[in-house]
Parts: C-alpha cells; structure tokens; sequence
C-alpha cells in the first residue's frame, strides 16, 4: 500500500484525505494543531509545526511515498521543500517561491511578457509612497506571502496606505507587502493540470465579488464562465503561459485572471488544489477529480487521459454564505436551522455550514468570513447561480 502524507490537516485538508483512503492510499498527516479536523482521519497523526527537518523526519520514519498538501498556500513551499529533502517528486524549492512569493512571481512574469498590473515591493513607509507614485491609485495593498485575503487592502489614499500598511505586514511571515495597480473587471479562475510541463484547461469559471472591504473574497463561484469568443480563448492561452513562465512541471495550477475593457491581466497564481470549493467545481462540472490528480502526481504516477480531460459539462454554480453582503446576519451565533429545506431546494447538490453556537459571523472581509457553501447545478450557468442563492437565502441563522 502506498503511504501519501497530507502537510496540513484542516477543514479542506480533511476532504482530501478522506478521498486518498477511498483510493486506497495510507494517510500520514502532520499539523501543528492538535484538533485539525483532518488528524483524526489519518492513519497516523503527527503534531508537528511546518519545519522542513521535523517533517521530513516524519516522511522517513513512516517510509511515505508522496508528500502533498490541499488549499493551502502557505503549506506549499514546505512541501516542496520536504520532497527535496526525502528524494520524492515536488515542484521544488524555486518554483514554489515564484508561486507563492507574490514579488518572486511578478517578476517572474514581469520576465515572460505576461501582462499583469503594475507592482513594488514595500517594508516601510516611505517605500509603500514610492509604490504608489509608480503603480497610481486606486491601488492594492498585500502581503508578499499570505492567502486567503488575509491583510488585503484597498487603497484610495496614502492615508489609506498609513492606515494598513502595518497590518499588511504583520501577516507577512518575512514582513514584506506589495502595493499593485487595481484594475476593475472580472475575475476568472482557471483549474488546470499539468504534466510534464504541459498544461491542459480544465474549467474556466467566473469568480464573483462584493464591493467595499470584502472586495478580494468570492462569494460565488460561476461555470461556466460567461466570456466567450476570442475573450475566451485569451485566457486559456494566458492560463497556458503563466505556467510556463513560472517552470511548472507537474502540479494542479490555480491561475486567477481578470478581464477588464481592454485587456486581460494575471492576478494571481497557485501551485495546489485551490481552497474555496475550486475543487468541486472541477468534479461537479466537468467530471475531473483534482484531488485524484494531486495525489497520483505526488506519488509519481502517470496521469492518464482519462483523468484529465472533461467527462461531461453541466453549468454550476456555488454561492458561498456570508453576511453583508450575503443572507447571514452579523452577530454571536446562537442557532442555525433550515439546511433541510436548502438541501430540498431544486437543483442543490450540497450544503455546508461552518459556523456553530458561539460563533462570531462578521462582514465579509476575508476568505475565513465565508461561514459555508451551497452548490446548485442548472440548465445554465445563470439558473444554477439562481438556485444557489435563493436557497442560500433558506438557512436561518439566530445571533445575539
């Protein structure tokens, strides 16, 4: 039996470990929380911080064959790093700095001719102000090296920049940020899979977004994508260059892109099965399992056809539950009803809700505001969005 092991073990993580044991796979998964959920459905659990010396000691001792991780950003270069030292197949230490390093990969787009927004590196002040003499306003403000839109800004003013700059920084394991030019338009995510330095499109789909603070968050997720014609065709070949541009061999990429009235621009890039239910978006609409894929290129395998390439297309949509916007009040969670009538609604798939008794729900501002889904498919992309709102509107959320 081959051994997989899962580096981080949360919410997302517990999915995918769930879906290696269907495959037959042993589980060695290593989190530096104790309660992740994924721990308890490993075959062996491992309560480790993300050192690359401890974790690869944990690699060896359990003999794994493959070293993985699902969702999480900050994870990748650890797994790179942990295959490197065990000998195992990986993206390997560079690329996975130039994918998750957002100044590393700017530049390193920047090099390839891949049209982007305009970008600085910023540590102090004085820098960020210079940033914005270059990149203009209205402008993004970031950590170097942080998903999940945590520290994410936008900025309208230098005292805008005065007032965040700080904590852009403190979410930045280096202390680093970057300040990009904003561009308004719509963002797409492409899901594509890559082997042998080859890349093949597996869904484009729309990614919606509220205004005000929560502006980076998806609060819905599209299939397929309402672009077409030529537009459509200038993303896949976008998608298609930035992997080449950034060296990727053999991994699930997640790029995320925006088409505005003139152009189109690469906004960001992943090297992993992306969080936000991107997944299922994959195995819903097209019939393609990325975890499968992931797994299988970790531990070296050959990735048939048959796995990669779409089975069917059904339009789909996931609307993620939030408050303002969104149906969920603001407030301390006291109950939570109503996820039969939303599973009863026509068209939904699935339901999840992530928050309990107790809970905080806040205005969307971060991915981590996002307290649960609902996935509806439709006869097309616009009905299956339909669905998935208005069920979403069926969940009843007491707070105090």
């Amino acid at each position: 039996m081959k051994t997989v092991f899962f580096i981080g073990a949360g919410r997302h993580q517990r999915r995918a470990i769930l879906r290696a044991k269907e495959l037959g796979l042993r589980v060695v998964a290593a989190d530096r929380n104790p309660e992740a959920p994924g721990l308890a459905e490993a075959d062996v659990a491992e309560v480790s911080d993300f050192d690359v010396h401890a974790l690869a000691e944990i690699g060896r001792t359990h003999e794994v064959g493959g070293v993985v991780t699902v969702a999480a950003d900050r994870a990748v270069p650890i797994v790179a790093a942990v295959a490197e030292e065990l000998g195992l197949p990986g993206i390997g230490r560079g690329v996975a700095h130039s994918v998750t390093h957002k100044v590393a990969m700017r530049r390193s787009l920047a090099e390839a001719g891949i049209a982007q927004p305009a970008f600085a590196a910023v540590r102090t002040l004085h820098e960020g102000k210079d940033a914005l003499d270059t990149v203009g306003l209205p402008a993004v403000l970031k950590p170097a090296d942080c998903a999940g839109q945590r520290g994410l800004f936008l900025l309208r003013s230098v005292d805008d920049l005065e007032a965040h700059l700080h904590a852009a920084l403190v979410e930045s394991s280096n202390e680093e940020a970057i300040v990009e030019s904003f561009h308004d338009g719509l963002e797409v995510n492409g899901l594509v899979v890559v082997r042998d330095g080859q890349p093949e499109i597996v869904t484009l789909s729309d990614r919606l977004r509220p205004e005000g603070a929560g502006f980076g968050v998806a609060i819905a997720h599209v299939y397929p994508s309402s672009q077409f014609g030529d537009r459509l065709e200038e993303l896949e070949r976008l998608a298609a260059h930035v992997v080449r541009a950034l060296g990727l061999r053999d991994s699930v990429v997640y790029p995320q892109m925006l088409v505005t009235d003139e152009e189109t621009l690469l906004i960001e890039v992943a090297a992993r099965v992306p969080a936000g239910q991107m997944d299922q978006v994959a195995s819903r609409a097209v019939g393609v399992d990325l975890v499968e894929v992931a797994l299988r290129q970790a531990l070296g395998e050959q990735i048939p056809d048959e796995l990669v390439r779409p089975r069917f297309q059904q339009p789909l949509a996931i609307s993620f539950l939030t408050a303002e916007p969104g149906p969920l009040p603001v407030g301390r969670v006291r109950a939570v009803t109503g996820t039969e009538r939303v599973r009863a609604f026509p068209g939904v798939e699935e339901v999840e809700i992530f928050v309990q008794r107790g809970d905080v729900i806040r205005p969307v501002e971060r991915d981590g505001d996002r307290k649960g889904f609902v996935i509806a498919l439709g006869g097309t992309n616009i009905e299956a969005l339909e669905r998935a709102q208005a069920a979403a509107t069926l969940i009843d959320v007491d707070v105090g």
